[in-house]
């Protein structure tokens, strides 16, 4: 076991020395820096950060870490092994004592921290956010700890598709249609198949007779509040209920729904990560198809125009986000064996000897 990290430990250390050793890296970093700085005071001004906390500042710099490694990592991840094949190189570290399995998993572990180096690069600004307050310590560790697995779960999908495709352009661009798919392409497989599968709302309106009343707004005589005749409204709505699970598999919302949720004392969520995790796990229920709306019966329980002096019967986000079922272990899970699977199947094609290769592969 010794030997087996050893040689996946020479793989990862001549692939990060390779990277570091030029200046287009520091550029990135810098750049990176530059603006998380930027979004990092533009949030603080927003939203008042002095005064709320810095529940939102936390929340935005790791959404913004995961977002940069959404487009960096695939560029860094997404040629690692045909790279290196189409250099020549590759048969080189081949017919050494190096594995492939010791190959493929150095690579991505070189890729995993290349990428963790933009989150280590944010810490001042994460730490400026849980100075502010308001961030507690189980959202710290949980968001960093799921940020960083999903880091390594992209890092492990651009390695996989190098391994597996023999054009380095391809197999970059492939990584980030995968990366789009599960950014964005959830999120429109979400809207749209909410808007496709709708249901007719038949909403009942029971309204007072004004006409009928006194100029105290009483019903006449002291009885009952005279009432108009139903009214039936129907209308379409979207069943978000149906499609919700799409959005398990977004990387963002697996971040947001691990956070354990913070709120304040209205149930209202105090970060980013909140307001996401109550907007998904809201998608989950279904609509009431059947509303009524008695404006009589309010009437006669808080007295003429008081419709319960300001109370309400609608749910707060707490309550939303209490009742119903948390999801990121599911997308956490299906991103995790897709990345394996990406990696399994590299370790498979890049295997020695080989028993086929792609027309105008190079072997040294």
């Amino acid at each position: 076991m010794t030997g087996f990290l050893q040689g996946m430990w020479l793989i990862v250390a001549l692939d990060l020395k390779q990277r570091v050793r030029g200046v287009a890296w520091y550029v990135l970093l810098g750049v990176f820096v530059l603006l998380v700085t930027i979004v990092t005071t533009l949030v603080v001004i927003a939203t008042n950060a002095w005064d709320s906390g810095g529940g939102a500042v936390f929340s935005t710099v790791v959404f913004f870490v995961l977002l940069l490694g959404t487009l960096v990592s695939p560029a860094l991840s997404g040629n690692a092994i045909n790279g290196e094949r189409e250099a020549g190189t590759l048969a080189t570290t081949q017919v050494t004592l190096v594995t492939t399995a010791q190959l493929v998993l150095g690579k991505w572990l070189a890729a995993w921290i290349t990428a963790l180096a933009f989150l280590a690069a944010s810490v001042p600004f994460l730490a400026f956010g849980v100075v502010l307050g308001e961030v507690s310590a189980s959202t710290i560790a949980v968001s960093l700890l799921v940020l960083a697995v999903e880091v390594g779960v992209i890092a492990a999908i651009g390695v996989g598709l190098s391994g597996v495709i023999t054009r380095p352009l391809f197999s970059v661009v492939v990584t980030y249609l995968v990366v789009a798919a599960l950014s964005i392409g959830t999120l429109i497989a979400f809207a749209l198949g909410g808007a496709a599968l709708q249901s007719t709302v038949h909403q009942t309106y029971i309204a007072v007779d004004y006409e009928q009343l006194d100029e105290n707004g009483l019903a006449p005589d002291g009885g009952e509040v005279p009432c108009l005749a139903p009214v039936v409204n129907e209308y379409p709505t979207p069943r978000w209920d149906y499609v919700w699970g799409f959005l398990a598999a977004n990387p963002y919302v697996v971040v947001a729904d691990a956070s354990p949720g913070t709120f304040d004392e209205h149930g209202s969520p105090r970060d980013l990560f909140g307001w996401i995790a109550v907007g998904v796990r809201q998608a989950q229920h279904a609509p009431d198809l059947e509303p009524v709306y008695d404006e009589c019966a309010d009437w006669e329980k808080y007295g003429p125009y008081g419709y319960g002096g300001g109370e309400t019967d609608s749910e707060t986000p707490q309550e939303v986000y209490e009742r119903s079922v948390p999801s990121w272990f599911v997308g956490l899970s299906i991103h995790v064996l897709l990345g394996a699977g990406a990696l399994a199947w590299a370790w498979r094609c890049t295997e020695v000897p080989a028993r086929r290769l792609a027309a105008g592969s190079r072997i040294a």
